[in-house]
Formats: C-alpha cells, sequence, structure tokens
C-alpha cells in the first residue's frame, strides 16, 4: 500500500479515556458511510469484590448510538494485561466483528495452559477475523492496515487507519517511552524493529496510544501525538537511539517490573474474545492460578 495516499483519508477519532487502567479507547468513523471501528474497549473490573460493570463500554456505546453510527469492527490491538475487553459486549449491544492478528492462536495455546488446561484448542468463534501479516481492509470506504508489530507480545497489530494509526502497546508518549517486552512470546528486539516498521509510515500521521501515564512533569493525560514527534522525542526510541542500546534498556527496565494489577482476570477473558467464562448455571467464574508464571513478580502497574 501507497501509505502517503492515506493523508487524503481523515479520520474521525473519538477518545474514551479510562483512569482507572489508563487505557484508551478509540472510535474511529468513516463520515461517508458511518461505518465505524471500535479499537481496544474497555470492561470495568473491581478486583477486590469480583464485580464487571459497564460504564467505560456505555459510554462508547452512547456516543455509537448518539452519531447513528454502524460498527463494523471491533479491533483488539494484543491481548492485554491490565484490562478485560469489552469486545464481545459491545459486539452483543451493536454488532460488528471482532478481530485481531492470528498469532492470537499461540498467545491462547500459552495462557490456556494456564487457565483451562483440560482444554486442546480454542473456538475460532472467539474472533470474528484474524489478520494475516499486515493485511489491508477497510473502515468504511477508509483503507486499512492490521499492521503486525509484535515484541511487546507476539500478536501486536497497529491499526492504520487513513491518515491515523492506533499503537496499542508498542511505544507511549514520546515521553514515556516504550512498550515492556517481557511477557511470553515477547522481544526487545523485536519491538524495536516494529517500531522501524512504525517509522516507515509518513512522518504527518496521527498516531494515537492504547494508554497513558502521567511522567514526572506532565500534568494532564495526552494520547495522540505524529510519527516525526516520536522519531524526534521518544525517550526510549528517537531515530539517533540503536538496537542494540534499546535491547539493553529494555531488558534491564523490564527486569525491575512487577505484573499488572489485573493480569489474571484480563488475560483470562481476553484470549476468548472477551467472553466471560461461566459455570453451568450461568455464573461467571474466573480462575486464580496460584505459584504460576504471574506469580514471578510483585504486582505493579505495567509500563
Amino acid at each position: 500500500m501507497n501509505y502517503e495516499n492515506l493523508r487524503t483519508h481523515h479520520t474521525l477519532v473519538a477518545s474514551f479515556f479510562d483512569e482507572t487502567t489508563n487505557t484508551i479507547t478509540y472510535v474511529v468513523t468513516d463520515t461517508t458511510t458511518k461505518k465505524c471501528a471500535v479499537i481496544d474497549s474497555v470492561l470495568d473490573y473491581e478486583p477486590h469484590g469480583a464485580t464487571i460493570s459497564h460504564e467505560s463500554a456505555d459510554k462508547v456505546l452512547e456516543y455509537i448510538r448518539e452519531n447513528n453510527l454502524s460498527v463494523e469492527w471491533i479491533l483488539e490491538t494484543h491481548i492485554h494485561a491490565d484490562h478485560i475487553s469489552a469486545a464481545k459486549y459491545i459486539k452483543e449491544k451493536v454488532g460488528g466483528k471482532i478481530a485481531m492478528s492470528k498469532e492470537v492462536t499461540d498467545i491462547q495455546e500459552v495462557f490456556g495452559k494456564v487457565f483451562e488446561p483440560n482444554i486442546t484448542s480454542y473456538e475460532d468463534t472467539y474472533f470474528d477475523v484474524l489478520f494475516d501479516y499486515d493485511e489491508v481492509f477497510k473502515v468504511g470506504s477508509i483503507p486499512a492496515v492490521a499492521l503486525y508489530v509484535p515484541g511487546h507480545t507476539k500478536a501486536d497489530v497497529a491499526y492504520v487507519i487513513g491518515d491515523s494509526v492506533f499503537v496499542g502497546d508498542t511505544l507511549f508518549m514520546p515521553d514515556y517511552g516504550s512498550a515492556r517486552c517481557d511477557f511470553p512470546g515477547g522481544s526487545a528486539e523485536r519491538l524495536y524493529e516494529s517500531v522501524q516498521k512504525l517509522y516507515a509510515l509518513p512522518d504527518y500521521t496521527r498516531m494515537f496510544m492504547c494508554h497513558d501515564y502521567l511522567p514526572v512533569g506532565r500534568k494532564e493525560y495526552i494520547w495522540e501525538t505524529t510519527i516525526y514527534e516520536q522519531k524526534a522525542k521518544n525517550i526510549h526510541l528517537s531515530s539517533s537511539v540503536t538496537k542494540e542500546d534499546f535491547i539493553s534498556m529494555r531488558n534491564l527496565r523490564d527486569s525491575k517490573l512487577g505484573m499488572p494489577r489485573l493480569i489474571i482476570p484480563s488475560i483470562q477473558v481476553n484470549i476468548r474474545g472477551g467472553k466471560l467464562p461461566k459455570m453451568s448455571n450461568g455464573d461467571i467464574v474466573l480462575t486464580v492460578p496460584v505459584n504460576s508464571i504471574f506469580s514471578k513478580k510483585q504486582s505493579s502497574k505495567i509500563t
């Protein structure tokens, strides 16, 4: 695809920030057809009482209904470890195809052994579409690409939609840096290469983060920047940083990080495309594996 041509396709982007998980959900709309994509939705989960609610997702649904939008896609950039996806809930309310990278099958295999060891394979119906590497698709009439950007996990995708790219957990705002790479299948080397792939997009491309945290000295949350600004200013991955230096820095930093606070409920739901596991009587039940791969580090905010 000629990415320079995407400049003529300006996307209408609505952002919904969930401060509890520092996650931004996006609704990306083709104003010509009124079709849209929902990216990285959030289902509210209160861990102390194991309570699930829908306030965050309902704000997204309200926007969709108020603007008479038709949901074409419900896109996941990766299997999130810090929040539960509302993809299934949104699909049940307004339709749309749940999609992410075809590499999710490897993620399901790794974590399925932890949460559901008696299951030999996961249902294809958890995800409606599994994108091939750099597969081209459309949001309404707007051309889009599921850009394969592994590193944070093996299954990360950045969605290039018109003049915008939604990068998931690859980069954060320039003053915060890059995503961790110490989850199963993660790799600092691959993340570096994936970021170079993003940096090959036109400088004007609008870049939207999946998360924002407040670094020292910044007082407000920000989640939009450009390819140009990232290349010039990212504290971990500016254009002047070598691969070797990045790998060394990232691996050292990751060795000191704890596990995300909601990793156990998040992973087991998100490998099922947001479908909540239930017992035969219909009650939702989450598994808490003890002394598993999740207990090697103390709980901490993802960074």
